[in-house]
């Protein structure tokens, strides 16, 4: 035995590190193909969440109003304090052309155009043309097949439906709609984006409809049919579902909210793919003939006044 005192031995330490959850966040660079209401809402809630927009119009006049109508939209938000950013901080990075080629550094491109399947299939090549091969792009059709539209793409992997809800920047809900090719890592990813601009995704596979605008829509023309055929009121079949089965808003002042023209191209396109329970009730035709689609115009099931 020596003199020295014993070693004990020591059992080796490992430390284990816990990851951190990646905090969803959106792009730093953003396009809207189409700045009307549903174009300038998307843009507004990226824009909140830090992103720069640019949305790109069909001429100058329709770039100045969709400009004017986004930062009237911001302002908004920054009196509520629905943002910590300045007025001066958001339209900064706000930014509205007429060209198509400012989108070539998006990291997505969001397609807003009217529900057309042929028009938005011709805005879909048009970003396509123009973006980096790494990025993203998406429709916001509210009921036409993504598989149909991405036919029109040559890598329609990288393309997928974002349904934003009007008005997008109080609404909760984005439906992402996920296509036969749609990678599954861009669906990943518009999760976080959707969650990084504060609403919830709910992700469907491509059907007709989807799952929003198939019910809403069915719920809305049969509550049509009822005020075509003098059940009630427009305000009583609104009560009935309000106060009946806890809908915030009953379906015709939605679909005036939504916009009639838009509730019939939807209805249009579903009949036919799904059939004739689709299709519209002649009232509603006559009221989007006349021009009267809602809170836009003023008048739809509703009178509507300047604000409200």
């Amino acid at each position: 035995m020596s003199g020295q005192d014993p070693v004990t031995p020591t059992t080796p330490t490992t430390t284990t590190t816990t990851p951190t959850p990646t905090t969803p966040a959106v792009p730093e660079r953003v396009g809207v193909l189409g700045g009307g209401r549903m174009g300038a809402g998307i843009a507004h809630a990226f824009l909140l969440a830090g992103s720069q927009v640019v949305v790109v119009e069909r001429d100058e006049v329709a770039a100045a109003a969709a400009g004017e109508r986004i930062r009237t939209s911001l302002l908004r938000s920054v009196e509520r304090a629905s943002t910590h950013r300045t007025i001066a901080a958001l339209e900064g990075a706000l930014e509205t052309s007429t060209d198509a080629a400012v989108f070539a550094d998006a990291g997505l491109v969001v397609e807003a155009v009217p529900e057309h399947r042929v028009l938005k299939a011709e805005s879909l090549r048009r970003i396509e043309a123009v973006v980096a091969r790494d990025a993203a792009i998406a429709s916001n059709t509210s009921s036409i097949s993504i598989d149909a539209l991405g036919a029109a793409l040559e890598h329609p992997e990288r393309f997928l439906g974002l349904h934003f809800f009007n008005p997008v920047p109080a609404s909760l809900l984005v439906e992402v709609v996920v296509g036969a090719t749609t990678n599954q890592e861009l669906v990943e990813d518009a999760r976080g984006w959707v969650a990084a601009l504060g609403k919830t995704a709910v992700v469907v596979a491509d059907a007709p409809g989807f799952a929003s605008s198939r019910l809403g829509v069915a719920i809305a023309l049969e509550a049509i049919r009822m005020l075509e055929e003098g059940v009630a009121t427009a305000a009583d079949i609104d009560a009935a579902m309000e106060l009946g089965y806890r809908h915030p808003t009953g379906p015709l002042r939605t679909t005036d909210l939504v916009g009639l023209d838009v509730r019939l191209g939807i209805a249009e396109e579903l009949e036919t793919t799904l059939g004739a329970r689709f299709a519209p009730p002649q009232l509603l035709r006559d009221l989007v003939a006349d021009g009267h689609l809602g809170r836009k115009t003023g008048r739809g099931f509703y009178e509507w006044s300047e604000g409200s």
